[in-house]
């Protein structure tokens, strides 16, 4: 079937879904992407609406072993015309439980047509030089496999005579969804004096949680643990306060050093 363009959405606080969505696009390679980075609120405001002549990719990190409740809302509002759609879900080398299944659900719940599925390793949020946990990831390999699953995707694609004639697939994942998708509700962010208010780790905030104005401040109910505003500081100036989130980091480098990797259900 004729598909006239991609169009890619990704919430990507890190850099790791935005970074597997675009090496999926290399591989399926046309001519028309569309990139929605849903990452900010105020890139969520607006709903997303699609054809069936458009192929609609979304990719979001796991947490907890779902899909981030805070996507909840807006992923519910997409509202799609039988269009061909691809979930993907970037884990941190733990495990994605029933993430993929649960927002390949949503998608076809909001009038998409799921036509393949993946889960993909980026480096965990909670990981640091001293904890590192899939440091670096996606990788060169992972990066590979992205684009493959992308030629897959177009392959499939190709012998599909039209839209109704889309073929299910098989996602894992158990219904009712195991575990909960709100997270920790925990002070855990150390600020030192290397603070230049440069304003960076409020830009990138997707909750909105940092005080553009005081950017020694953080709103704790707000705050989702991505760890952005760390992993973004250009003056190395936020880290780990002691605590529940620190204490997470060390088990997880602890028990999850041995590689995993993606996997992909066409």
């Amino acid at each position: 079937m004729k598909i006239d363009s991609l169009k890619l959405v990704c919430f990507s606080p890190t850099g790791t879904s935005k970074t597997i969505i675009q090496g999926i696009a290399r591989g399926i390679d046309h001519s028309t992407v569309e990139l929605i980075d849903s990452t900010t609120p105020q890139a969520r405001v607006e709903t997303l609406e699609t054809s069936a002549n458009e192929l609609l990719i979304v990719a979001v990190p796991v947490y907890m072993g779902r899909v981030p409740a805070l996507l909840t809302e807006w992923l519910q509002a997409i509202r799609a015309h039988d269009t061909p759609a691809v979930s993907v879900v970037v884990y941190g080398n733990r495990v994605y439980d029933d993430a993929l299944i649960e927002l390949n659900d949503m998608l076809a719940q909001r009038g998409c047509r799921p036509i393949a599925g993946a889960a993909f390793i980026g480096e965990h949020s909670f990981s640091s030089a001293g904890t590192p946990t899939a440091e670096g990831r996606p990788d060169a390999a992972d990066l590979h496999h992205a684009e493959a699953f992308g030629r897959e995707i177009r392959e499939k694609l190709d012998i599909i005579p039209s839209v109704d004639r889309i073929p299910g697939v098989a996602i894992p994942g158990c219904r009712p969804y195991r575990g909960d998708s709100k997270l920790w509700t925990v002070e855990f962010i150390a600020v030192n004096d290397a603070c230049t208010q440069c304003g960076v780790c409020a830009e990138g905030c997707p909750t909105g949680a940092i005080d553009p104005e005081e950017g020694y401040s953080t709103n704790v109910e707000k705050c989702i643990t991505c760890c952005a505003c760390i992993k973004h500081c250009p003056a190395h100036a936020r880290t780990m306060r002691p605590g529940l989130v620190r204490d997470a980091s060390v088990r997880l480098s602890t028990l999850y050093q041995e590689r995993k990797e993606p996997e992909y259900f066409v």
